[in-house]
C-alpha cells in the first residue's frame, strides 16, 4: 500500500539575482513501512522536499498524497536536536508525551530503550551531541511515528559514534516500523539503512536513479 505520493510540478525560490527553481517534475512513492533514502549533490533541495511533506513550505506546484493516518503520525528528525536547553533530558521527552496518563514511565522506558535513563535530570548542554541525538530519537519515536522524516540525523558525528546511533535507530525502527524518509550525503548509510535509494539530480531536483537494497 503506497503511504506517500509525491508529485511536485515545480518549486522555485525568488532570489535577489532572479528565479531559483529547487525541484522540478519530483515524482515518486513510499510503500508503507518501507525505508527510502534520498541523495545527492548538496543544495539540490532534499531538505526542500522534507519541508514540503511536513508541511513547513506550502508554496509550491504540484500534490502531496497521504495514505489514512500518515499524515497525523508524522515526525520530522532535524539535522540539529532541537532540545530546549533549559529543560532536562526527561522534561524535553515529557513535553511530547503530555496527553499521556504513564507519560513519566513511558518517558523512562524510551530513556532506557537509548542508554539514557541515568542522564534523564540533566540538561542539553550536559551531553555530547551524540547523546543529545540519541535523546532526540527517543522523542520520536516517544510520538509513535507513521512517517518519519529524517535529514542527516547523524550527520557531524564521529564515524564510530554514528555507527553505534544508526544501530541504535534501526533496533528501535524494528520494533516501531514506520514509512521513512532519510536525506544523507553517505552512500555506505544509504546501503546500510534503507531498502531503496533514490538519486537527485542538481537542481532543479528529480529523480534519477533508482536503486533497490537487497534485504540480509
Amino acid at each position: 500500500m503506497k503511504a506517500l505520493t509525491i508529485d511536485i510540478r515545480k518549486k522555485a525560490f525568488s532570489l535577489p539575482g532572479g528565479t531559483h527553481i529547487a525541484l522540478e517534475n519530483l515524482r515518486f512513492s513510499a510503500e508503507s513501512g518501507e525505508f527510502v533514502a534520498i541523495t545527492g549533490p548538496s543544495g539540490c533541495g532534499k531538505t526542500t522536499l522534507l519541508n514540503i511533506i511536513a508541511g513547513l513550505d506550502d508554496d509550491f506546484e504540484g500534490d502531496i498524497e497521504f495514505a489514512k493516518g500518515m499524515r497525523e503520525g508524522l515526525v520530522y528528525l532535524f539535522q540539529t536536536p532541537r532540545l530546549l536547553p533549559w529543560r532536562t533530558v526527561m522534561q524535553n521527552l515529557m513535553l511530547v508525551l503530555d496527553d499521556e496518563d504513564n507519560r513519566e514511565e513511558r518517558a523512562r522506558e524510551l530513556l532506557r530503550d537509548v542508554g539514557l535513563d541515568a542522564f534523564a535530570e540533566s540538561f542539553p548542554g550536559q551531553l555530547s551531541l551524540g547523546m543529545q541525538k540519541r535523546v532526540a530519537l527517543a522523542r520520536a519515536f516517544a510520538l509513535s511515528p507513521t512517517l518519519l522524516l529524517m535529514d542527516e540525523p547523524f550527520s557531524s558525528l564521529d564515524p564510530e559514534v554514528a555507527s553505534r546511533l544508526r544501530l541504535l535507530f534501526m533496533r528501535l525502527l524494528k520494533s516501531r516500523s514506520a514509512t521513512t524518509l532519510f536525506v544523507t550525503h553517505d552512500r555506505d548509510e544509504a546501503l546500510q539503512l534503507a531498502n531503496r535509494i533514490l538519486d537527485f539530480s542538481a537542481p532543479p531536483a528529480r529523480v534519477i536513479r533508482e536503486i533497490a537494497v537487497p534485504g540480509d
